[in-house]
């Protein structure tokens, strides 16, 4: 059976400038190896990521009816994301990223939400979802619990698999505001970070529990160069990352969350689709921006088979 994928939620057009060390002061100048631009966002980067990995993925979303629209939607369709499900709204600007990167691959953002903030449940395609196997949404904090819980309840309940990962930074105001949707998620994809700031727990396997504990499937939680951490009712596994030279971290969870997707709908067990995951994370890792590497499922797949992992003990 074709994995078919809806990613709906945060589309953001990024702008990439590295190395940068420092911002100059006044009117000064800096000279920099690369700017480049690409596709991002929760649902944007999850969606080529998943497309390259061989999935059939369709794309949900609102963006501006403005230039930086145009790129955005071109550069989806060139990755083979189909775009035809996104929005354009008149009057509101793209959501769009400048990723000054650090030498060390490490980047602040300075970010406009724009037509992120512009979609509602009653723009979802319900249809369209519940023909698809797998639903990821991207950014659900961004409506709120029981707005999010519009789109993935009747998802559910056509049979569709359901999953979410997070923009914002995690505490337990944001975990409140999602509680209304939680149950209806059966794999939630957030970093380390997001996950102890969401349940004030000590370590990510004791955050991963607590969310279960909220009705979540399974919490797949990306630890940086620690690799990554799959927590079920029945299991916990560790999965390390690969020994790779970093330079730009920009879309590495989406990334993760788009292999170990991609590794569920093609039937393998959790520990394998996360080492899919963390596979595609350090092939996009190497380069600038989301969309980084010419790979597809088959280069993934043996990268991970003839590539170290990290030794972070």
């Amino acid at each position: 059976m074709t994995q078919t994928v809806v990613t709906l939620g945060a589309h953001v057009f990024d702008v990439q400038v590295r190395p940068v060390e420092g911002i100059p002061e006044g009117q000064g100048a800096a000279l920099v190896e690369q700017i480049r631009f690409g596709p991002a966002g929760t649902a944007a980067a999850t969606a080529v990521t998943l497309a390259k990995l061989g999935a059939a993925v369709r794309t949900a979303g609102a963006i501006g009816d403005d230039p930086i629209g145009d790129l955005l939607l071109a550069m989806l369709a060139r990755h083979g994301v189909d775009t035809s499900l996104v929005l354009r709204r008149e009057g509101v600007q793209t959501s769009a990223s400048v990723l000054p990167i650090r030498p060390d691959g490490s980047r602040p953002a300075f970010h406009v939400p724009g037509a992120n903030l512009a979609y509602a449940p009653e723009d979802a395609p319900h249809e369209h979802i519940s023909r698809a196997t797998h639903l990821h949404l991207g950014g659900p904090e961004l409506m709120g619990g029981e707005q999010a819980a519009r789109i993935l309840a009747p998802a559910r309940a056509a049979g569709v698999v359901t999953s979410a990962d997070l923009l914002a930074p995690g505490d337990p105001g944001v975990l409140a505001w999602l509680a209304p949707a939680l149950s209806f998620v059966d794999y939630l994809l957030p970093n380390e970070e997001q996950l102890l700031g969401l349940t004030g727990a000590a370590t990510p396997q004791d955050g991963a529990r607590a969310l279960l504990g909220r009705g979540i499937g399974c919490v797949a939680v990306t630890l940086g160069a620690r690799g990554a951490l799959v927590v079920t009712a029945e299991e916990t596994i560790a999965v390390p990352a690969f020994d790779v030279p970093v330079v730009d971290t920009t879309g590495c969870g989406d990334a993760f969350s788009a292999g170990f997707l991609r590794g569920l709908g093609l039937g393998r067990p959790p520990r394998e689709a996360a080492v899919l995951g963390c596979a595609a994370a350090a092939l996009v890792a190497q380069g600038l921006g989301s969309d980084h590497g010419e790979f597809d499922l088959a280069a993934a797949d043996a990268f991970a088979a003839r590539t170290a992992v990290l030794d972070v003990a």
